[in-house]
């Protein structure tokens, strides 16, 4: 066995070597604050565009890696402006440990976020750049209900967030 005895060492040191090593600490989840969020929403909200009525949809991709919503309201006419519709496509992801978002929207804008664990649920808090501030937030109510808050704050002020539009969704599935 005198030859054989270095192969079977080579052989079992990878394992002997792993079953002494400390496990590694679970990861934290970085998704934990929007699991909530997975699912079909449909929800209607009032803001300074006006009454609206829409839906959402966020659903992880990427092998769990992105959690990605897409979002549609419809705006009829009001105040002398004519009825419109919004789209948006907002993808959350983990960088570093840390949530953060992109949003894109069919008006052209782009956002990036920074996303938090509030009580009851989450906030994105855009990053600082050139103009005013967004804040999204998502509060989870009873009876499969979540409040979305959309807030902006002005360049003088980056910090004094108003809300600009909130409303109550509903899951659907």
């Amino acid at each position: 066995m005198g030859g054989n005895k270095w192969l079977y060492l080579a052989l079992a040191a990878p394992l002997v070597a792993q079953a002494i090593t400390p496990a590694a600490a679970p990861k934290a989840d970085a998704f934990a604050p929007v699991r909530f969020l997975v699912g079909q929403w449909k929800g209607e909200g009032d803001g300074q565009p006006g009454q609206a009525a829409g839906a959402a949809t966020f659903r992880f991709e990427l092998e769990g890696k992105a959690l990605v919503r897409r979002s549609h309201a419809d705006y009829p006419a009001a105040n002398g402006r004519p009825a419109s519709h919004h789209e948006d496509l907002m993808t959350i992801f983990a960088e570093g440990g840390q949530l953060k978002a992109i949003y894109f929207d069919n008006e052209g804008h782009v956002i990036r976020y920074a996303g938090a664990a509030v009580p009851g649920g989450v906030a994105f808090t855009s990053e600082p750049a050139p103009g005013p501030r967004f804040r999204l937030t998502y509060l989870q109510k009873p009876d499969a209900a979540v409040t979305v808050r959309f807030e902006i704050a002005p360049p003088p002020a980056p910090d004094a967030f108003k809300t600009y539009l909130e409303g109550v969704t509903r899951q659907v599935k």
